[in-house]
């Protein structure tokens, strides 16, 4: 049986470096090929044939939608798995992509186990999985978690990952820990030297959050202390509110940095450096006129 062939479409390279590890490392033999853009992507399935599309939906020059709409065009393309890699998971944009032909949906930020098991779906309904998971290997449990998947992709898997220990048994009759609460908008706006409100989506949940300070590459954030903590190199979608309209824009980037935002091992608040990882010029003029006009946004005001 011949190899699978996958494209991954995506202007972000961190994205692209996290979807291919995930593929390599659970698919051994996959074919991956990549593109910046749908216009690229248009090439490159024009003259190759691929068993799988993994596409953003927000990018320069043709975006995943015009994409998906082209390929449905096409005689050679039309069931040909196309799932929408996207941080856009409006009703309005589900119903839009589903209409022009999508296969599946996955959403930003995704774990690596979430991107192995949609992809195992597609290819089930095409016929092409079983050439994958014949030479599929045992995987071990990763204790780990989506971050060291992040760092193992931006290293090149040379870097040294510390895994945590094993938990000590429970003692009996010891209550259920309670699960460290998601700060409200509210909670989030009492932050100290807060400047404005957003919203962080992790893997592992959502936080509000304030932002301190903002410029075209990465944002300063505050976030109530909880758990799991947040992991640098983490995968992450920042939601601004745009102005009176209510309309979100969704932010693509990566935990840069993690810090104490008080002087003690007991901070109630964490200071973050989220770090943009989107090309789209229409987010970097976003970016722009938000900084440029900060005092008619409801979440960020100039000066930090």
């Amino acid at each position: 049986m011949g190899k699978v062939n996958v494209l991954v479409v995506d202007d972000a390279s961190f994205i692209r470096d996290l979807v291919k590890k995930g593929l390599r490392d659970n698919f051994p033999g996959i074919q991956i090929e990549e593109a910046i853009n749908g216009r690229k992507a248009q090439v490159m399935l024009s003259r190759t044939a691929m068993d799988l599309i993994l596409c953003d939906w927000e990018m320069p020059e043709m975006s995943g939608l015009e994409l998906l709409t082209w390929c449905r065009e096409q005689d050679h393309l039309k069931t040909t798995p196309f799932i929408m890699v996207t941080s856009r998971g409006d009703k309005e944009n589900v119903i839009q992509a589903i209409q022009a032909g999508v296969s599946d949906y996955i959403g930003k930020p995704f774990s690596n186990d979430q991107l192995v098991t949609k992809v195992k779906k597609a290819l089930a309904r095409s016929g092409r999985l079983e050439a994958l998971m014949s030479s599929a290997p045992v995987r071990l449990p990763n204790a780990g978690g989506f971050a060291n998947d992040s760092l193992a992709a931006l290293t090149g898997g040379k870097a040294e990952v510390v895994r945590p220990s094993a938990p000590a048994a429970p003692a009996p009759a010891t209550p259920a820990p309670r699960q460290a609460p998601t700060p409200s908008a509210k909670s989030a706006a009492q932050a100290p030297g807060g400047r404005g409100q957003a919203q962080l989506r992790l893997p592992a949940g959502v936080l509000a959050c304030v932002i301190k300070g903002l410029s075209l590459k990465d944002a300063q954030l505050v976030v109530r202390r909880g758990e799991p903590l947040p992991q640098v190199l983490e995968s992450a979608v920042l939601d601004l509110e745009q102005g009176e309209g209510g309309e979100v824009a969704r932010l693509n980037g990566y935990l840069h940095a993690v810090a104490a935002l008080e002087p003690k091992p007991d901070s109630e608040w964490l200071q973050l450096t989220f770090r943009f990882v989107d090309r789209d010029p229409a987010k970097m003029d976003y970016l722009s006129r938000l900084i440029a006009r900060g005092t008619a946004q409801k979440h960020f005001v100039p000066g930090a």
